[in-house]
């Protein structure tokens, strides 16, 4: 059912997976897979609401049936999502102005303990002094540390509209800022592990990094003191704008981050000049090692050919097929050192991965 868990099945799709992974790759040397919380693993979750008459609750679309499906508690959740939702409904239900043409409530909470919540409606409420009243009254009774609410072109924010998680790894504590509707990893205890990795692969590379689709620098952050500069690229403005809130935040002073797309990267660094990059001197790195987390096409034909001029690659993979066909490409003139399953969507189909390579 959906956003169910069935920790009794957890050992098993956690080695299908692997045998799913291990059957696309080329080879999987020093693999290493690591496990979710079997329960209360995501920190982010959408629901839509079904009104009928007196009674609201949450519902979500089943993929293959197209049905709704009522949802009354979701273990999937982290703990203080799955806490929240039915004393949440319940103050919806008793409260008229914040019910009327409520169509999605999302949830954002962190391992750090802040919750954001957002409310969507099919009407107007900007100007309505009702609504403000009863959702500032709402984020005082609840748990709740930050509302915002959303209709067509409105978004209103009490009072802020990201929240901050701290990632612990390696005993360390890296510090995020994650903004509603923006991409953040949904499971931060594989986030965590994921950066583990990534710092345990690149500890001994030396030189330069450079990273592409770096989002918030969530990757580019943990990795810097491996490095001696990193230089880092992301075509999301929001993205970008966070990343360099997250950089002071960390106090991280070896780190540039520029707004380029993937694809302007490879002319950049084949001498196109660009006024984003006009204070960066691309001549002066010594980049060793280049990390990748693509979407779900994986690499563009360009960005394959081009990390095949560094020593060292680092790829994060959120789609198994596409990251075995660059490897048919990659691994003509770089080594498989290390590979690793992430098991970010515990109970679904989509594997995360990692894979480190070295120039033969």
């Amino acid at each position: 059912m959906l956003c169910q868990v069935f920790p009794e099945n957890y050992a098993q799709q956690l080695q299908e997976k692997t045998t799913r992974l291990t059957e696309l790759l080329p080879s999987v040397p020093n693999f290493e897979a690591f496990e979710s919380p079997k329960s209360h693993f995501r920190a982010r979750a959408e629901f839509r609401i079904w009104h009928e008459e007196d009674d609201s609750f949450y519902i979500m679309f089943d993929q293959e049936t197209k049905q709704k499906v009522k949802i009354d508690a979701c273990p999937m959740a982290i703990q203080p999502i799955a806490d929240l939702m039915q004393p949440l409904m319940a103050e919806i239900k008793s409260t008229p102005v914040l019910r009327s043409k409520l169509f999605q409530i999302d949830f954002l909470a962190t391992l750090s303990g802040e919750m954001l919540v957002t409310l969507i409606y099919r009407r107007p409420i900007e100007g309505d002094d009702a609504w403000l009243s009863a959702a500032n009254a709402l984020k005082e009774k609840l748990p709740i540390t930050h509302i915002i609410g959303r209709a067509r072109k409105q978004k209103i924010v009490l009072d802020q509209d990201f929240v901050t998680e701290t990632l612990n790894v390696d005993g360390k504590p890296f510090r995020y800022q994650q903004i509603e509707n923006s991409f953040t990893q949904p499971n931060p205890f594989m986030a965590q592990s994921m950066l583990h990795w990534a710092r345990k692969q690149t500890q001994n590379c030396g030189g330069d990094l450079i990273e592409l689709y770096c989002g918030n620098g969530n990757f580019s952050i943990a990795l810097a003191e491996n490095f001696n500069r990193v230089l880092a690229t992301e075509i999301s403005k929001t993205s970008v704008a966070s990343a360099q809130v997250n950089i002071a935040d960390n106090q991280i002073d070896n780190l540039v981050i520029v707004k380029l797309a993937a694809e302007e990267v490879t002319e950049a660094l084949n001498g196109r000049e660009f006024f984003r990059l006009k204070d960066v001197d691309l001549s002066s790195y010594d980049f060793s090692t280049i990390f990748v987390d693509p979407p779900r096409s994986g690499l563009d034909d360009l960005t394959r050919q081009m990390v095949t001029e560094y020593d060292n690659i680092l790829y994060i993979s959120c789609n198994p097929e596409t990251l075995a066909r660059d490897l048919e490409v990659i691994c003509q003139s770089h080594e498989l050192v290390s590979t690793a399953l992430f098991d970010q969507f515990p109970y679904s189909h989509h594997i995360e991965s990692g894979v480190f390579l070295k120039r033969r």
